[in-house]
This record gives C-alpha cells, sequence and structure tokens, in this order.
C-alpha cells in the first residue's frame, strides 16, 4: 500500500533538486550588483536576521553572534532539553540563542540562509525566495513558515529590497549546516 505522506514528502523534495539539474539557480553576483548586495546587507542588518539565524557563543560581554556560523540557522546535531509546558494563551519560549523556538504551532528552528547548495538557501531562485517572503509559503509553495519568522513584515518590502536580501544572501558565504524539521504540535522529536 502506497502511503500518500511519503508520496507529497518525495514529491515536495523533487522540486529543489529539479530545479538545481535544469540551472534554476540565480547567477553569482557580480561587479554590477554590489549596490543591490550593499542594499540587502544593510537590510539583512537593520531587520535582525542574525538575532535568530546566527548561533550564538557565550563571551565575558554575553551571548553574541557566532559569525563563523553566520546565519546559518539551529545548529545542526545540537541536543535540547524537552520545551516547557506552556499554559494555554499567548505563550511562547525559546532557546537562549534563539534558534529554536516552541508555542501552538510546535517547535520551529531557524533555517540556514546561506547559499549552501545542500542545507541552505544555495538551490533558491530569486523568484522562489520573492514568492516565499509575499506567501509564506517555505520555496514559495509548501510548507508555512513557521513563527517566529515575521515573513508578514518582509512581505511588505517591495520587490526591488527583497532581491536585494536574496542577493546578499547568496553573495555570504556557505555554511554546511542541516537545521532539524519542524515539530508539529504534540510532536515527538526525541530530546534528551
Amino acid at each position: 500500500m502506497r502511503n500518500p505522506t511519503r508520496l507529497a514528502f518525495l514529491a515536495l523534495a523533487a522540486v529543489p533538486v529539479t530545479l538545481l539539474l535544469l540551472g534554476g539557480t540565480s547567477p553569482k553576483p557580480g561587479p554590477r550588483t554590489a549596490p543591490l548586495i550593499k542594499r540587502g546587507e544593510y537590510l539583512v542588518r537593520l531587520g535582525g536576521c542574525s538575532d535568530c539565524h546566527t548561533p550564538k557563543k557565550m563571551t565575558e560581554r554575553g551571548p553574541e553572534d557566532d559569525l563563523s556560523r553566520f546565519l546559518s540557522g539551529h545548529p545542526e546535531g545540537s541536543r535540547l532539553p524537552a520545551p516547557p509546558n506552556l499554559p494555554p494563551g499567548p505563550w511562547f519560549a525559546a532557546t537562549a540563542g534563539m534558534t529554536a523556538w516552541t508555542g501552538p504551532w510546535g517547535i520551529s528552528y531557524a533555517a540556514n540562509i546561506t547559499p549552501d547548495v545542500n542545507t541552505g538557501m544555495g538551490i533558491w531562485t530569486e523568484n522562489m525566495f520573492l514568492k516565499a517572503m509575499h506567501t509564506g509559503k517555505h520555496y514559495g509553495a509548501s510548507r508555512d513558515i513557521l513563527p517566529p519568522m515575521s515573513w508578514q513584515n518582509l512581505s511588505k518590502l517591495t520587490d526591488d529590497d527583497l532581491r536585494a536580501v536574496f542577493a546578499y544572501l547568496q553573495s555570504i558565504p556557505p555554511v554546511r549546516n542541516r537545521v532539524p524539521d519542524p515539530v508539529p504540535p504534540g510532536g515527538h522529536p526525541g530530546y534528551e
């Protein structure tokens, strides 16, 4: 008997691979795109993307961004305790590094938004990015983008500003880091 959930997952997983094989990635930035990348860097820093998408390291001044893992999302293989049992109401909780969040939506992990082809956004096209930011759908077409990602605010940026953000994200060093899949409400992700 065929498992429809597994078939749907395999079909969605095939989309990025197909795009990669068909040359669907954006070209690497050249000298003409330097102002676009600079604008994108400004918007990424102003928008606080690093707050959630960059793992932290503890210093004498407290937690700071680990720039060796800049925008690489929740650290792969990181073991977390079970999330707290939250009372009913408008509550959520986050890890101290702000890369994992839990609430009524389940558990979400900050995505790797570096241009790594296997674990980040290296196979995303500009159109996929714009569509994702306008619709709140991963890859612009699949699962919902979960809290705390503020795609609703980003959807109000102009397409030119979103193109600049995408150009910047595609210009930074790729970091290989496979972020865990989100866990639905009541799921059992195998915490310590």
